[in-house]
């Protein structure tokens, strides 16, 4: 359990904004261990959009380290993010971020078509992924088909298909009625024990917040608090 799957230094993101510049993150240190499960708060405006897109590999700091399961992502180039971000990251939206005509099945074989997987065991891997967030009965179903709380489980399956070594889940109720809410978070607590999948969630939400192990509260750009 003493793996660092993240281990982030002294992270900065300098935004130029015209003349202006934006200091989203202003020396940020994160350290987070295989298997973990916490949350990321913090009021508007308080860098915690800028340390999802930095964790997640959507985005590279202006300056800093960070090494993410082992490898250094700080100064990778375009594609190394997106090659690193396929097989490392999964992501859950609050707004699903589901392709609307293609079936569920479809969008769960998404990251695997990325990483240039054959077509049998892309459908498999993609059934069994759908089959642990109990949409079995669901596979040839289109979004327009699925309840909310149906399409996240979908985008959970996604999330989870390339067994990542970090699942970045963004607001992941957000969309979501309370009792929708509740089982999507029982849901990706349950993964969590299942397969120590480590799962970071941003969220604003404090009873969301309370479900986890641990809660990092970030204020200007760096961590105020960090509380297990």
């Amino acid at each position: 359990m003493d793996e660092m799957v993240v281990d982030a230094k002294d992270l900065r993101k300098i935004y130029k904004m015209g003349e202006m510049e934006v200091h989203a993150l202003r020396g940020l240190d994160i350290q987070i261990r295989r298997g973990e499960v916490l949350s990321i708060m913090g009021p508007s405006g308080s860098g915690k959009s800028t340390l999802m897109n930095m964790l997640g590999c959507l985005d590279r700091p202006t300056s800093g380290e960070y090494h993410l399961d082992g490898e250094s992502v700080a100064e990778m180039n375009d594609d190394q993010l997106a090659d690193i971000r396929n097989r490392k990251v999964g992501f859950v939206f609050q707004s699903f971020n589901l392709l609307p005509r293609a079936t569920a099945i479809s969008n769960v074989e998404l990251p695997l078509r990325y990483a240039n997987m054959g077509g049998r065991e892309r459908r498999e891997r993609a059934i069994a992924a759908l089959e642990s967030v109990g949409l079995g009965d669901r596979v040839h179903h289109t979004p327009a088909e699925l309840s909310g709380g149906q399409q996240q489980r979908v985008a959970i399956a996604r999330a989870l298909v390339n067994t990542p070594a970090i699942i970045m889940a963004d607001e992941p109720t957000g969309n979501l009625d309370s009792t929708s809410g509740e089982e999507i978070m029982q849901l990706l607590l349950n993964l969590n024990q299942e397969n120590r999948t480590t799962l970071i969630i941003v969220t604003h939400d404090p009873e969301v917040a309370e479900l986890t192990n641990r809660v990092v509260m970030i204020r200007d750009g760096v961590v105020v608090e960090d509380r297990s």
